[in-house]
């Protein structure tokens, strides 16, 4: 049939069952794991994973137990690995490129969605956060393609405005830059004053 494929397994698919439901549905660890690990992509299958906890479907804790049960599952390092980063608050594929930065090129790694109140009281979440030395805070904030619409573009103008201080530097960057220039996105943060890796 167009638009499905059909993968032989000797794996035991009513276990993956969703209990109490009298129609066959397949609980979401099993079925996006499978998917990530069969994917050609390995950025969509990160990305499937983050996305599902990000929307809290499930829990990086539940997906690690679900790859356990899983063995032997394709790209289980990896994919291991894109649930630590979100075990540690990545919320996106772009935040883990975050991570993936920091490690290659020795850097503190951030804490990650902050809150804080912005000048109008209202809480708002922060991507990515160091204190410096000096004891300032280093604000990157991390623009998918959507932030690219006018009206969501000048919506994080605003943001970065009320959230801006004395003592809190907000820079940006793009996802696409992570991907794609993590050299040059490592050494301005470098330059702004984010410390070495412990």
């Amino acid at each position: 049939m167009d638009g499905i494929d059909f993968i032989r397994t000797r794996r035991d698919l009513t276990s993956f069952g969703h209990p109490g439901l009298t129609m066959p549905c397949c609980q979401i660890e099993p079925a996006i794991l499978l998917f990530a690990a069969g994917d050609r992509s390995v950025r969509t299958a990160q990305g499937v994973l983050a996305a599902a906890v990000q929307q809290r479907r499930t829990s990086p804790s539940r997906l690690r137990e679900w790859v356990e049960r899983l063995t032997p599952l394709c790209r289980a390092r990896l994919l291991l690995r894109a649930i630590d980063d979100m075990d540690g608050g990545a919320q996106s594929l772009a935040e883990m490129d975050v991570s993936r930065l920091c490690r290659a090129h020795g850097l503190a790694l951030p804490a990650r969605q902050v809150r804080r109140r912005d000048a109008s009281g209202r809480y708002r979440f922060t991507d990515c956060e160091w204190r410096l030395v000096d004891g300032r805070l280093l604000v990157l904030e991390v623009d998918g393609g959507f932030h690219m619409d006018v009206e969501n573009w000048e919506d994080d103008l605003a943001r970065q405005r009320a959230l801006s201080g004395p003592d809190r530097t907000i820079v940006r960057c793009t996802s696409r830059e992570l991907r794609d220039e993590p050299d040059r996105v490592a050494r301005d943060l470098r330059a702004l004053g984010v410390p070495r890796a412990a």
